[in-house]
């Protein structure tokens, strides 16, 4: 009866009429009112589930901040906390970094650093405040190029507009890429092409000032959702978990500042939430704060990144079969839920616990049960309400490009965490067949789980509108539907990075050299000629790259570079000298990675192009390794 009312409701989703209400991507259009079914239920298994147990819990308090501490907040996690306040003086690595922002991440900034800087006036503390436009001004006398030469910026996020277009604008930043061209013009990319060169946040800009404003159309059927896609890079794509820490942690602020300027240029309120500190329990399975569980998992397994009871139970339900109609959806008995509950607290880590007396549907229950009880959301209280905020942006592309960057924000243990919940869900929806749990199913029953949050007190979402509930199903369905492209670092921030990387070589270089002149003139010079070569000239000849493998039986070898050669070719050149330990090196674990120049360690996919990538990072070394070790 169930299969056979929402095939019902696809069809009907399909035919609805009014084609016009779909230019928002509409929450209310894409999941009618009978759909939601399922997202009630779940609702009201919750309930069922905490029982008398809900009282026990204390709620996480969120923190309404003081005017301009958000923005101050803000800047600190963008890593400009030294553009204000005491040290605002030492902003070296500011400037550098803020050479490399695009026009509309620098209007970004901007608007944050003028909110500071007016609260601090206003109390009246006394530090050095600059003036927002002169720390972009000093920065543009620190370097000659940093203008793009490109027609003066139209671009301007609705509320800034007086204090930034008094004639002083600060100036207008270029990555050196494809900035200085309107990136719209010769853009060989479909409706359904992301563009990953070209900042998201101008792109919206762009789209803004042109008629180009409609996109992909679309309700609620799982073959509605668009068929997005990413154009190959001959450089190569860059997965989150290819590049070194350093650079992540740039990545990091890049994504926060383009985030930021993206809702700005749509219109969008973008505020991270700051949760009060509350007291957790440092052990046990379920109500533990991630960062704990595995502290206390690696114990047992070393270098594990999830879970070891969340990866048992996702096993659990797979061990059945992923067949079972309504999984996910019917839920387990709550009172035997509770029990399995303490059981497994007693027992799992003693390795006592029976599984065999865990039925299918106890253990999504307790999966689930495992989500919604970590003592902060999987999404963060940071940024769950961003997370939620992305149904409000007007077209999919951009829906897809919020999320990218949101999960590029989320810290490492929940970022994994998530990938392995949503991998699942999507072999669950692999059997829909069977199973009857389309994606607007699976949607539907997460959501609840990943959005309604007692932290917040227990009448978050249930009792707000139909359509909050309609649009965070919508937000679960992109995640799961658009996984492998939402683990994907847009080229144009790993293009910032390699970027700020080259401008703080050069700027320490200067900083060296002057040290040195001052000392012996004449040797530092020849001396300074010779650390600018690099290691590879001496003994390379042009056109040809040194690989080093220090794991493998050949240690080292000089690569002709060709149009065609690939990433993935090099390596199978030295898997194939057949010697040694090469043997127990699997062809799927070795990769050859990128180090220095530029970027600090980058992974490469196997079809990347080696010449082009050489020829975006000349002074790299290539080192072929395995990506455990």
């Amino acid at each position: 009866r169930r299969s056979g009312q929402y095939t019902m409701n696809h069809d009907h989703s399909k035919k609805t009429p009014d084609g016009a209400s779909f230019d928002r991507s509409g929450s209310q259009d894409s999941l009618d009112e009978l759909a939601m079914d399922d997202y009630w239920k779940e609702i009201e298994n919750i309930h069922e589930t905490r029982g008398n147990n809900h009282e026990e819990r204390v709620a996480l308090v969120v923190k309404e901040p003081d005017e301009g501490e958000l923005e101050e907040e803000w800047l600190k996690e963008a890593g400009l906390s030294n553009l204000f306040g005491e040290s605002s003086g030492d902003s070296l690595e500011s400037m550098v970094f803020l050479s490399t922002l695009t026009r509309t991440q620098k209007a970004a900034v901007e608007k944050r650093v003028e909110t500071v800087t007016q609260t601090m006036r206003k109390k009246n503390k006394q530090h050095q405040i600059p003036d927002v436009r002169d720390i972009f001004r000093l920065q543009d006398d620190s370097k000659g190029k940093v203008c793009d030469g490109s027609e003066p910026s139209t671009v301007r996020t609705s509320e800034n507009k007086n204090e930034t277009q008094d004639g002083t604008k600060g100036p207008k930043f270029s990555l050196g890429m494809d900035e200085q061209k309107n990136p719209l013009e010769d853009m060989p990319f479909s409706d359904t092409d992301i563009n990953l060169e070209i900042s998201f946040a101008e792109q919206a800009a762009n789209l803004k000032d042109s008629s180009v404003g409609k996109m992909c159309k679309g309700g609620g059927g799982d073959t509605l959702l668009p068929n997005f896609r990413l154009p190959k890079d001959k450089t190569g794509t860059t997965k989150i978990g290819d590049l070194a820490p350093q650079d992540m942690k740039k990545v990091y602020s890049l994504a926060l500042i383009e985030l930021t300027a993206l809702y700005d240029i749509l219109g969008t309120e973008f505020k991270q939430q700051k949760a009060v500190k509350i007291k957790t329990r440092d052990s046990g399975l379920f109500g533990v704060p991630l960062s704990v569980l595995l502290e206390q998992d690696q114990k047992k397994v070393p270098g594990t990144k999830i879970p070891l009871i969340f990866q048992k139970l996702i096993a659990q339900i797979e061990e059945a079969t992923l067949e079972t109609e309504g999984l996910l959806r019917i839920p387990g008995v709550a009172t035997r839920i509770k029990s399995l509950c303490q059981e497994l607290e007693a027992k799992f880590y003693e390795g006592t616990f029976n599984w065999e007396n865990v039925k299918q549907h106890d253990a999504a229950s307790l999966l689930k049960l495992f989500i919604r009880e970590l003592p902060q959301p999987l999404l963060t209280v940071e940024y769950l309400k961003a997370f939620q905020d992305v149904q409000n942006l007007p077209t999919r592309k951009q829906q897809l490009q919020a999320l990218n960057l949101l999960i590029l924000l989320l810290p490492e243990a929940n970022r994994d965490t998530l990938k392995v919940l949503l991998e699942f869900l999507q072999r669950v929806i692999d059997h829909r067949d069977k199973n009857k749990m389309t994606l607007k199913n699976v949607a539907m029953v997460m959501a609840p789980n990943l959005f309604t949050f007692h932290g917040l007190g227990s009448k978050t979402i249930e009792q707000s509108e139909f359509v909050m509930a309609a649009g965070t199903a919508n937000v679960m369905r992109f995640m799961i539907q658009y996984q492998k492209l939402l683990w994907t670092i847009p080229k144009f921030i790993v293009n910032q990075v390699r970027k700020q990387n080259t401008e703080r070589q050069k700027k320490e270089k200067k900083d060296k050299a002057m040290k040195k002149l001052l000392k012996k003139m004449a040797y530092d010079r020849e001396k300074h000629e010779k650390l600018e070569k690099t290691p590879n000239d001496a003994d390379v000849p042009q056109g040809v790259i040194r690989v080093q493998a220090p794991h493998l039986s050949k240690v080292s070898m000089a690569i002709q570079l060709t149009e065609e050669l690939k990433a993935g070719d090099v390596v199978a050149r030295f898997l194939s000298q057949k010697s040694g330990n090469v043997q127990t090196l699997k062809k799927e674990d070795v990769f050859l990675y990128e180090i220095g120049g530029n970027i600090g360690e980058r992974c490469l996919d196997d079809d990347t192009y080696m010449k082009d990538l050489y020829q975006l990072n000349p002074n790299a070394e290539w080192v072929i390794k395995s990506k455990k070790s």
